[in-house]
């Protein structure tokens, strides 16, 4: 993601230390409507929305990790396109990371995926790309050449 998204998530603004746990504020709900309106103005806001990429990794060679958030899969359950996400969980039990860290990966080769919470570590040709469905959005895609499980050492 660009460095001043990285910032702004970086550095939250006070008034979200001030939302009590469990108050009407805190509710997933009420956190997307504000965030909807606040958007427009609220530096932290819009980073949490951002679809800016880093135009330098067009075309890049890159090794990735994250983990995988199934769209399409066979009917033995081999996936053929995904997201990857940088965290478990991300699009299915919480609101979407911002689209400038999802990526959309078609595969067809397709993997199978036993746990969802396994990371992975995905290589091939980065490319700035808007991506929009029913479960996100993303503004990369991935050529990807390999999958291999993540390990601590790479």
């Amino acid at each position: 993601m660009p460095a001043d998204d990285l910032e702004a998530l970086l550095n939250p603004p006070e008034y979200l230390a001030e939302v009590e746990d469990g108050s009407p504020e805190d509710q997933i709900s009420n956190q997307i409507k504000n965030t909807i309106a606040a958007a427009t103005d609220d530096r932290y806001q819009q980073a949490l929305t951002s679809s800016n990429t880093v135009t330098e990794m067009d075309g890049q060679v890159v090794r990735i990790p994250g983990f995988v958030v199934p769209l399409e899969f066979s009917d033995e359950m081999v996936i053929t396109e995904f997201f990857i996400v940088p965290f478990f969980g991300a699009c299915l039990h919480v609101p979407p990371p911002p689209p400038n860290q999802i990526i959309h990966v078609k595969y067809e080769p397709g993997f199978k995926l036993d746990e969802l919470y396994v990371p992975f570590w995905f290589s091939g040709v980065l490319k700035t790309s808007f991506i929009e469905n029913d479960t996100a959005a993303s503004a990369y895609s991935l050529a990807v050449k390999h999958i291999d499980q993540y390990s601590e050492d790479g």
